[in-house]
């Protein structure tokens, strides 16, 4: 396969021959702008991971223009879909000709960019997913460990269900529960990884004690959850958890209301990440739980500006008159991430020094530290994977109308403080 590396490697022969030979080569801009691919789902049912994007974009070129630095941005919406994030990573390596791909946003976007870029051999940072789904979802035989491989030009950095799993089970000691579970796990990236019987929730809860009902893979957008409601009322769970986009879990809960099913915890990962999600929800949002990677409270600052994590979401709400969403740290992180490693290849345009510069990171960031180091990750893993922290949290009414995200359960990361303690669903 003919790739952009070959195509690049083939420009500078041409342009080496011509020297030789006393033809013009074509001259290279010393001052031309590094030009920075971003992809997430603007648009389409996860488009409230991309809330935060044009605030984060347009801070980063206003701080990087103070700064002196000359940085373009090209923007392009996954909508949501695997087959259009593709397409479009496609697009910017080959109509914009970008020199660094950053994407965001759950395996349905960052898989299939990631994938693109690793066989373009174009540099690719992705954050906002698990990072099994990640690297695991995008082997060539996902069910045969021993073929797995490293990458060599995308790089991600976020969690693993390791750590979604041992916050969820934190957050549930805290209330007295019959230990059994249902679980809400769609037919895609991460619904398929989470509830995986090896690398997913079933294994780790049974050794736990909890009897998990898994009532099987639906689809996304389904409008009627009538079975599994039926399934978790038939088994007596009274702790409900799963990995549900926005509008199905809106269908779930109500769902649930209306035919009397009322568990103790609802522990939900993606979709009660944002507040627009549970304030949907009326007063039925009280007290729904979930993972927390990113808060005002979380005590990092941004390697760009010295902003603290509360001053970033408070400009934030300035700027847009919304409650902060957990995505902005992240997506504010892969900026940094990119000026960083930017500055140590030296040369924008050679995508192999750029790619190693991102593999040699240690930056103090928005998020908190990243390296791909290897720390806490099997070896196959290590090279591609930076981990950063997680705690849980649970959203509480305010008297005056809609919601506080209060971190219940920090034990996974004890620098990042606690504001309660769980409590069950009314």
């Amino acid at each position: 396969m003919f790739t952009r590396r070959d195509f690049l490697k083939t420009t500078a022969a041409t342009g080496a021959l011509a020297a030789t030979s006393g033809l013009a080569a074509p001259a290279v801009a010393q001052d031309a702008a590094i030009k920075l691919g971003y992809v997430s789902p603007q648009t389409g049912p996860l488009a409230a991971f991309g809330e935060a994007d044009k605030f984060v974009i347009d801070s980063f070129l206003a701080t990087t223009k103070a700064m002196g630095l000359n940085y373009e941005i090209v923007v392009k919406d996954s909508q949501s879909n695997p087959n259009r994030a593709a397409e479009v990573a496609k697009e910017l390596i080959v109509t914009d000709e970008v020199n660094l791909i950053l994407v965001a946003s759950t395996p349905e976007t960052t898989n299939p960019v990631a994938t693109t870029c690793e066989a373009e051999e174009m540099p690719c940072i992705s954050t906002v997913a698990p990072w099994q789904p990640w690297f695991i979802g995008q082997q060539g035989n996902p069910g045969d460990p021993a073929s797995w491989k490293p990458f060599n030009y995308a790089y991600h950095f976020f969690w693993g269900l390791e750590d979604v799993i041992s916050v969820f089970t934190n957050m549930w000691a805290q209330i007295e529960t019959n230990k059994k579970v249902g679980g809400l796990f769609p037919n895609d990236g991460d619904g398929n990884a989470w509830g995986d019987k090896v690398v997913g929730f079933p294994p780790v809860l049974e050794k736990m004690g909890y009897g998990l009902i898994d009532p099987g893979r639906y689809q996304n957008m389904t409008d009627d959850f009538s079975a599994q409601i039926n399934a978790f009322k038939s088994g007596q769970c009274e702790i409900i958890t799963g990995v549900v986009i926005p509008p199905d879990f809106t269908t779930f809960w109500n769902q649930a209301k209306q035919q009397g099913f009322a568990p103790k915890i609802a522990s939900i990962g993606k979709a009660l990440l944002f507040p627009q999600t549970v304030e949907a929800l009326g007063n039925a949002g009280h007290n729904l739980s979930s993972e927390v990677w990113w808060t005002p409270s979380h005590p990092f600052k941004s390697s760009l500006t010295g902003e603290s994590a509360a001053q970033v979401a408070a400009a934030f709400t300035k700027a847009t008159n919304r409650p902060w969403t957990q995505p902005i740290g992240f997506a504010h992180a892969l900026f940094e991430l990119a000026v960083d490693a930017m500055k140590r290849a030296g040369d924008p345009t050679d995508g192999d020094a750029v790619a190693e510069a991102i593999a040699a990171t240690k930056l103090d960031t928005l998020v908190g530290p990243i390296a791909w180091d290897g720390k806490g990750l099997p070896p196959f893993a290590a090279k591609n994977i930076a981990k950063t922290p997680l705690v849980g949290g649970q959203w509480r009414l305010k008297d005056g109308g809609g919601y506080d995200l209060v971190i219940t359960d920090n034990k996974t990361a004890p620098n990042i403080p606690v504001g309660g303690k769980m409590e069950a669903i009314a």
